[in-house]
């Protein structure tokens, strides 16, 4: 019966492996090599021992940015007469108080930046600069549609705050994405984000 279970090589592992079976078989064959042999081997050591696994991510708010910056894409479905989308990357960061969204065309230009704080909330494009009273009504001017934005910032945090009429689904919210659905009032609006890493 075997005490512990042996770990799966990682594939920097097994390629330490195979050098060190090669660098083993060299220096047997023949007493010429084996100086080289060993100063190899000596790399090979030390550079497994500074190796260090990246951690994994976990589903938990404290791990979670606070502020951003987070990147990605979003598309947003409205299920009216007839149904509208929308979809872009984006850059955001900040919160729902004060933050500011880039959002970009598929080629990486800018297509409007939006820009808010307690007492105001602008839109540029261009040029051009539009006011809002709020964020949320820049949001929906510039979407097409309300988004709870006090939520949308808990959500990408990993917190799951309920917002009216919406319903959250962060059960993949640790690989980057994020969906949530409005079903109250009509008409149905289906979000979805995914995130860069």
């Amino acid at each position: 019966m075997l005490l512990f279970e042996p770990r799966p090589q990682t594939p920097r592992l097994q390629t330490q492996s195979l050098a060190l079976t090669a660098l083993s078989t060299l220096a047997s064959r023949s007493s010429r090599f084996a100086p080289l042999a060993s100063f190899l081997f000596a790399i090979i050591f030390i550079a497994g021992c500074a190796y260090k696994q990246a951690p994994t991510a976990i589903n938990d708010p404290g791990n979670q940015p606070k502020n951003g910056p987070w990147a990605g894409r979003i598309s947003l479905q409205i299920q009216s007469q007839p149904p509208q989308g929308f979809f872009t990357s984006f850059e955001l960061k900040g919160s729902a108080e004060q933050g500011e969204l880039t959002l970009l065309s598929p080629i990486g230009s800018v297509l409007g930046l939006l820009r808010w704080s307690p007492t105001d909330a602008l839109l540029e494009s261009g040029r051009d600069v539009k006011r809002f009273s709020s964020v949320d009504a820049l949001l929906e001017q510039t979407i097409g549609a309300p988004i709870p934005t006090t939520a949308l910032f808990d959500w990408l945090r990993g917190k799951n705050t309920e917002a009216k009429g919406w319903s959250a689904n962060l059960t993949r919210q640790n690989s980057g994405r994020i969906t949530a659905r409005r079903l109250e009032p009509a008409p149905q609006i289906d979000l979805r984000i995914v995130l860069d890493h």
